[in-house]
């Protein structure tokens, strides 16, 4: 017997989901359409309500609920280290391993002619604004996968000459991999290790 429609519909919303599978979106929506009207109505509020009050920082890109992000206000990071991340997630699992006490820059992608990204498409115009500011060093902190590494050398021509050392994570993370999934002293050993990016 096929499932009600409401609840293919559910599973197929939820499977959009990162890292929920058809299967674990089926267990999923059978659960939440046996749970108590007040328990979901609750859910899809609080759903709503992270969504409206979470923004993009309009100085590194991250993700915050106040504008600038609490790391871009805070007078006790080093204004002169900045690291260039990918995406917003990123931010996350470096702060959480601890090592880094400098601000952070969100590129919103990496380079990638064949899914359609090029650099105007990044947020490089952003990054090279605030190379003004003192900054003395950029720690290049993309994943180690052919893209990560094509904008990472395409950053360090971009931006040598531009008063900024440009240094990259050390090799210690895993290859093809995004840094939200490394462990936490993975992370610290390859903030410390990290090298000079010659362009």
């Amino acid at each position: 017997m096929p499932l009600p429609e409401p609840i293919t519909t559910l599973s197929e919303a939820l499977c959009r989901l990162p890292g929920i599978g058809p299967r674990s979106a089926e267990r999923l929506a059978l659960h939440l359409v046996q749970t108590k009207v007040n328990e979901v109505r609750g859910l899809a509020q609080t759903l709503v309500q992270a969504r409206e009050r979470i923004r993009v920082c309009s100085v590194c890109g991250g993700l915050t609920e106040a504008d600038p992000c609490g790391i871009c206000q805070d007078p006790r990071r080093d204004a002169t280290l900045l690291c260039v991340v990918e995406g917003p997630l990123d931010i996350f699992a470096l702060e959480k391993a601890g090592s880094f006490r400098g601000l952070y820059h969100v590129l919103g992608g990496k380079i990638s002619p064949l899914n359609g990204v090029e650099p105007e498409d990044l947020r490089l115009a952003e990054l090279e604004s605030r190379l003004g500011g003192g900054v003395t060093e950029i720690v290049v902190a993309l994943s180690t996968d052919v893209e990560g590494d094509a904008t990472s050398f395409y950053l360090a021509k971009r931006l040598a000459g531009k008063g900024a050392k440009i240094s990259r994570l050390a090799h210690g993370l895993p290859a093809g991999s995004g840094l939200e999934f490394a462990d936490e002293v993975t992370l610290s050993r390859a903030l410390e290790g990290r090298r000079e990016l010659a362009p």
